[in-house]
């Protein structure tokens, strides 16, 4: 057993799941709570073959709602745990999320987005943002990543656990079928070698000492009696959300400033917005591409911005809408010249077909 699981920086070629297991124990996880469910099961797979080797646990619950709270159950002990799902399993989750929105308990929960509704496909989509954004009942007080690559899969499955443990809200991970289960290449590193200072995790719940005597009592809740004591209550964690919000909004933007076309898209389908913005921008066709990386928060200001430079927009997703419903909300009241879409529920997009569509409504 060593210090560091990845002693250097090292190349290796291997799934997304794989990626998660691997960064998770370099981000300094200590439990895995899971359940089984397709396509995020080789998350369970991998981080059991490594648990061993550097003292870490692992529990299969009886469902993805036990998972859900007994990953709760072990932050409260001051374990970094976390857990990962897909489809049904995440709509179970939302009871859990939402506790550990308004308790304020980190947690981590890894989502390989399969098709929906229901049990639908176990392959691929992104239909699961309405769910991992706003899912639970509640004002969303979460984080989402969405990542496009391996290599976003292992950092940002490194700044998820440090994210919930410094500012205290749940954090999804959001990737999908073909992230899960493709491989690619990807630099593993440990943190800290990067000057990445990992966030200690903390007890909340039965440390040592009396209470009130030894140590301050510490009271944390979930429900309350009446509408005024919820309201008191939501403020401030609204007030602090918002505050986290401004420290972590992360997006990518290209070509903006001399853009007739932007795309926007999100997760691995913003590869093919790329290689369609790179391939038309050789044939003399000038187009912008902007991503949202936290779709919650969500960054709304600085699409606003994109807006007032070129607001001829062409939308793909590889679901009806979702992602969409964020930038509407975004570009409220803004004025918009042009707002095309390419919706494929379930189904992965190319760039070709990105190229081919800007072509034919130049």
């Amino acid at each position: 057993m060593t210090d560091k699981p990845v002693q250097e920086e090292k190349r290796v070629f291997m799934t997304g799941n794989e990626v998660v297991a691997w960064a998770a124990v370099a981000a300094g996880a200590d439990i895995m709570y899971g359940y089984p469910i397709t396509p995020q099961n080789e998350v369970m797979h991998y981080w059991t073959r490594l648990a061993p080797k550097f003292d870490k646990k692992f529990l299969q619950t009886e469902d993805e709602l036990s998972a859900g709270f007994a990953t709760i159950g072990g932050a409260l002990a001051g374990r970094k745990s976390f857990s990962a799902t897909a489809g049904p399993g995440t709509t179970l989750f939302q009871e859990p999320v939402s506790m550990a929105e308004m308790m304020r308990i980190p947690m981590v929960v890894v989502v390989q987005q399969r098709g929906g509704p229901s049990t639908a496909t176990v392959i691929y989509s992104q239909q699961e943002v309405n769910m991992v954004t706003f899912g639970g009942n509640g004002e969303g007080w979460r984080v989402v990543y969405s990542t496009a690559t391996h290599q976003e899969v292992y950092d940002y499955t490194i700044k998820s656990f440090n994210v919930a443990w410094k500012y205290r809200f749940p954090v999804f991970l959001l990737g999908d079928g073909y992230q899960a289960k493709m491989r690619e290449p990807v630099t593993m590193y440990n943190p800290e070698d990067r000057g990445i200072e990992l966030v200690e995790a903390e007890a909340t719940l039965g440390q040592e000492g009396v209470p009130g005597k030894d140590r301050p009592a510490r009271h944390i809740r979930n429900a309350y009696s009446v509408e005024e004591e919820l309201y008191e209550a939501s403020m401030p964690i609204q007030e602090e959300w918002e505050k986290m919000a401004e420290e972590i909004t992360e997006w990518e933007e290209e070509n903006i400033e001399d853009a007739d076309v932007v795309i926007i898209s999100h997760g691995v389908v913003s590869r093919a917005a790329i290689a369609a913005m790179n391939r038309l921008r050789e044939k003399g066709i000038k187009v912008g591409y902007f991503r949202p990386i936290t779709l919650r928060p969500f960054p709304d200001q600085q699409l606003r911005e994109v807006a007032k430079k070129c607001s001829n927009f062409l939308l793909v997703e590889s679901a009806l809408g979702q992602l969409a419903r964020l930038v509407k909300d975004a570009l409220f009241n803004i004025p918009v010249d042009n707002f095309d879409t390419i919706y494929k529920p379930g189904v992965g997009i190319t760039a070709e077909e990105l190229v081919e569509h800007i072509q034919k409504t130049r």
